[in-house]
């Protein structure tokens, strides 16, 4: 669809959105109130539209701890929703979500595109690899597939080898799961001699972090599970708004059910790398308006070879912008870490310690370096290698030190390896 096409689009879907809204939503009636705005009559333009406040994830927690359990974000009575599922907590207090049938049909549309876009099919048999609990996580993305036509095999409750005696079993040609828990599967593969090239799985879809989006993390997947990795993108409170094609260029943002606005985050005003602000478009029964994602991204200049006239990222998501370490005086961010310590085929699995010393923020790297399959001497070798290339590419000196194999926890959802430690 040409741009103009598409913008016509959205304004028509918001204008139709902020009308059902401004009256019956309590939570935005009285933030754009305050704004001065008297009635969705007022917004009559993009530029009305970027006037409007922007909204943070903090307000959305301070309104549940006011109005619990659900907060007044909820156009509708109680009675008309069918779904509750919470964030993951990953960046704070969890918040609770509620969806309507017609609000869950929609999450479900917006993961059509996330696997049509990764060359999903109705003849594919996807395999979901998360527990199914309050976090949203692959929820949506189970009916999606579903919708597609596709077979869906739910894998929640049981073990990492019980999971891949299914996925032979059964023929799966798609896994929905984490970067850190495709990564797991490999190790648990290796274990047991499982060689996972000659499993059917030939897509993965991966989600909930950025590792599908850093080079040196897809690598080792692809070659890991001999498939190919797609990344996405997508929130609990804003719905699956991201979307990798198979050109594998950046993901593109599905603006025909989300306006995507990038800004500087100091100064708020347009940017061509910044952070990512969100609103969406089908969500009428909890909608989210100009919500500060905290991710860090950066437009694409060209139109995507796959011929989508959607917005594209390129690089997928750069960081998150809470991430981000200050180490004498400079900006790192877990994910350009990440980037590094995944080019050592040895290093298994990796901790980042993050700690005080004279008032200066220093970081350790914790390593699994797999010595029995590359022998004792790959171990140091690896440390003082890896200590390395964070000099040269980041530009400053971490202390780096290798612990045991099996050590360092495994994650089914979102990875937690940054901690920090009080020395």
């Amino acid at each position: 669809m040409p741009r103009e096409r598409l913008r016509a689009l959205q304004w028509e879907r918001f204008a139709a959105l902020a009308h059902e809204v401004f009256p019956a939503d309590p939570f935005f009636k009285k933030k754009w109130s305050a704004a001065g705005i008297r009635s969705a009559d007022d917004l009559r333009s993009w530029d009305d539209f970027s006037k409007l406040p922007l909204t943070v994830k903090s307000e959305l927690v301070a309104d549940q701890a006011e109005h619990p359990p659900f907060g007044s974000n909820l156009t509708y009575p109680l009675e008309r929703y069918v779904r509750v599922h919470q964030t993951s907590g990953t960046t704070g207090a969890p918040i609770r979500w509620l969806d309507t049938q017609a609000s869950w049909d929609w999450w479900a549309r917006c993961w059509g595109f996330v696997l049509r876009g990764a060359g999903v099919t109705p003849e594919d048999r996807a395999f979901f690899s998360f527990s199914f609990a309050l976090f949203i996580g692959f929820w949506a993305g189970f009916e999606g597939a579903r919708q597609l036509g596709a077979m869906v095999i739910p894998a929640g409750g049981v073990d990492s080898p019980t999971r891949l005696h299914l996925i032979e079993n059964l023929s799966a040609t798609v896994l929905v799961c984490t970067p850190s828990y495709a990564l797991h599967l490999i190790d648990v593969a290796k274990e047991r001699g499982i060689d996972l090239a000659k499993l059917p799985v030939r897509i993965m879809v991966q989600s909930g972090e950025p590792g599908a989006g850093i080079p040196a993390t897809r690598r080792r997947l692809e070659t890991g599970w001999g498939a190919r990795c797609y990344d996405h993108a997508g929130m609990s409170e804003v719905g699956a708004y991201g979307f990798e094609c198979v050109t594998q260029a950046g993901l593109h943002v599905n603006e025909s059910e989300f306006i995507a606005e990038v800004i500087d985050p100091v100064t708020g005003k347009p940017a061509q790398e910044g952070e990512l602000i969100l609103t969406n478009l089908g969500r009428h029964g909890s909608p989210i308006f100009r919500y500060r994602s905290g991710d860090r991204v950066r437009l694409g200049q060209e139109r995507c070879a796959c011929g989508r006239s959607f917005v594209r990222l390129e690089g997928g998501i750069l960081a998150r912008m809470d991430d981000m370490l200050i180490v004498r005086g400079v900006n790192v961010f877990p994910s350009a870490l990440e980037g590094i310590i995944r080019q050592f085929e040895a290093v298994d699995e990796f901790q980042i310690e993050v700690f005080k010393q004279k008032e200066m923020h220093e970081v350790r790297l914790l390593l699994e370096v797999d010595s029995g399959r590359h022998g004792p001497s790959v171990v140091g070798e690896t440390v003082r290698a890896v200590i390395e290339r964070v000099r040269i590419e980041i530009g400053i000196r971490v202390e780096a030190e290798a612990v045991p194999p099996g050590r360092l926890p495994r994650f089914e959802l979102k990875a937690k390896r940054v901690v920090r430690r009080q020395a």
